[in-house]
């Protein structure tokens, strides 16, 4: 692997640590809840929205070994940086504890009260 690339893996990992602020614990309790599966798109009339995917995914990716991510893995933690940047940005005024805002951040890792 070239050092460039090196460089580039080690960014994302950062990035992708600095924004998943939740532990694996944490992600796969809030997705098991009621709130997790209502927030997000879904696509069609059921199933699984995008993020509550996308928290299953991160959950996974938490506990691989640094060595062992591919480059699929590392596109989805690049994916989960642009999305949680993106949607920070997004933060409705007032108090944001029970919010489909919050709730979506919080499937993709994040929890912004945090």
């Amino acid at each position: 692997m070239a050092a460039h690339e090196q460089d580039d893996r080690k960014s994302i990992i950062a990035e992708f640590n600095e924004v998943v602020n939740m532990t694996p614990a944490e992600l796969e309790k809030w997705l098991g809840t009621d709130e997790s599966n209502g927030a997000g798109q879904h696509s069609g009339d059921a199933g699984e929205s995008v993020g509550h995917a996308s928290g299953r995914r991160i959950v996974d990716l938490l506990r691989t070994r640094k060595s062992d991510l591919s480059d699929d893995d590392l596109a989805h933690m690049r994916k989960v940086v642009g999305y949680v940047h993106r949607h920070i940005k997004q933060r409705p005024s007032g108090d944001v504890s029970d919010t489909k805002w919050r709730y979506s951040l919080m499937n993709w890792g994040h929890d912004p009260l945090k």
